[in-house]
């Protein structure tokens, strides 16, 4: 199977734009193109939808076993004619200093996939040859496949890395990238403006991603590129699907304010006999009809708190749903909307769903940062006390004032090593501020479906 990771010395080398303009000219020449994103971001991988029009897949060796990573790739790789992926940070950092975990590099050799290094060349000349070298010899068991140099200044600029480059290196150079704003995508406070809202948003900015990887890349050379894995074997789904049992309808909100969800996590759902229909709280009056549960995921909602908070139909419905005791489960911006109140970061007040008596206000820096450990400290719409499963936090907001509220949640941070008790549960209803991923333990999906048919089962015995 032809494949590439796209990589980066650092992060805000350019490697976001250069593998949607891989992606993007590789989808020119008529290919069906599979993109991955490295790591827990949502961000990156509502680009790479966007461009290859097929739902990227967020591989990810600290969250999910290596097993669970094959799975995701083989799963995904069906009917692909080459897969396309992007690293996050430096292709060696990870979870600590002294080990490759959680790093884009421990992917790579997990997944055997060929390396193309993404350089910023600005400011530099000769001395790029010393960069190069250094990432060829830091790990013997991964020398990268090809380098694209980002932010070349001129064509003369190009001719000069280039010759430091072949002199010192052994690494092909696949392309390069000038100097230029105006194909920057914006970022903002979690990271690159969101698909929706982007300078991806539109064909003819694809056209112009395309155009830049055919002028600039060796296109021909990167679709050589190979996967060491045999991608023929069967994907493994994780856990018994329940076909068998009658199917379940899950809310799903997906707009400007709700986007973030591992694509994962909905399949698992579905191998469940779940049914995921979308809908919007910004825009429709009201719920779907005839909805088992709602998992609410995360987003920007406090970009658009006021629109939220005006549009009271769709907040009563929720409210009415939350009462009648069908499960609602919410991460991080769906915990938000679910809140009484958020606070913005100019001081505005805004009413929110009221479904759970937490008061939040946004917050100038990152709250809780990293990937986390989450064991239930009993029962709840997620499985029983003492299940565990791993996800990622990541959010520049805080809880200001909570009512009368249990929690669900043990939950210690990677990097920091603190330990709280989270997952606010009432009733039916689970929220926190972490994005779990289900493929960490598939019986989640199932335990949550199971859930979701007990609470319709009771329903129907006292209506």
């Amino acid at each position: 199977m032809r494949a590439l990771l796209v990589s980066g010395t650092a992060s805000g080398v350019g490697k976001t734009t250069v593998a949607l303009a891989i992606m993007s000219g590789l989808r020119r020449r008529g290919l069906a193109v599979q993109p991955f994103k490295c790591g827990p971001d949502f961000l990156d991988t509502g680009h790479h939808t966007r461009i290859c029009g097929r739902k990227a897949r967020n591989l990810d060796t600290w969250m999910l076993s290596e097993e669970a990573n094959r799975c995701v790739l083989q799963n995904a790789a069906r009917d692909a004619d080459v897969l396309v992926a992007e690293g996050m940070m430096g292709l060696f950092d990870g979870k600590s200093g002294n080990t490759e975990t959680g790093s884009t590099a421990e992917i790579a050799k997990l997944l055997k996939l060929p390396v193309v290094l993404v350089v910023d060349a600005a400011k530099t000349a000769r001395s790029i040859a010393a960069v190069v070298l250094g990432f060829e010899m830091f790990d013997p068991e991964l020398r990268p496949a090809g380098v694209i140099l980002n932010r070349v200044a001129t064509e003369r600029h190009y001719e000069m890395l280039h010759a430091a480059i072949e002199k010192s290196c052994k690494t092909r150079i696949l392309g390069w990238l000038p100097r230029d704003p105006a194909i920057t995508i914006p970022e903002r406070h979690l990271g690159l403006q969101g698909a929706a809202e982007a300078a991806v948003e539109d064909d003819a900015s694809i056209d112009t991603l395309a155009a830049l990887a055919e002028k600039y890349f060796d296109l021909d050379s990167l679709v050589e590129l190979n996967c060491g894995l045999d991608l023929d074997e069967t994907g493994v789904a994780g856990i018994e699907s329940s076909r068998v049992a009658e199917g379940v309808r899950i809310g799903v909100p997906s707009d400007r304010a709700f986007s973030f969800y591992y694509e994962d996590n909905l399949d698992l759902l579905r191998e469940q006999g779940a049914e995921i229909i979308r809908f919007s709280p910004l825009c429709d009056r009201s719920l779907p009809t005839g909805l088992d549960a709602l998992y609410l995921g995360g987003g920007y909602p406090e970009l658009h708190a006021e629109q939220l908070g005006r549009n009271r139909p769709m907040i009563e419905d929720v409210r009415a749903f939350a009462a009648s005791g069908r499960p609602i489960y919410a991460e991080c911006g769906g915990m938000i909307y679910l809140s009484e109140s958020l606070k913005s970061s100019e001081g505005m007040n805004y009413a929110m769903a009221g479904v759970l008596p937490l008061s939040i206000k946004m917050t100038g820096k990152l709250v809780q940062f990293g990937y986390v450990s989450v064991m239930f400290t009993e029962g709840c719409l997620l499985g029983p006390k003492g299940t565990t499963v791993r996800g990622h936090s990541f959010h520049y907001s805080s809880i200001v004032s909570r009512g009368d509220i249990a929690t669900s949640y043990c939950v210690q941070y990677s990097m920091s090593g603190k330990e709280e008790f989270e997952g606010f549960r009432q009733g039916n209803v689970l929220a926190s501020y972490v994005h779990l991923h289900l493929r960490a333990n598939p019986t989640i999906a199932r335990d949550f479906v199971a859930a979701i048919r007990r609470a319709r089962t009771l329903q129907t015995v006292t209506t």
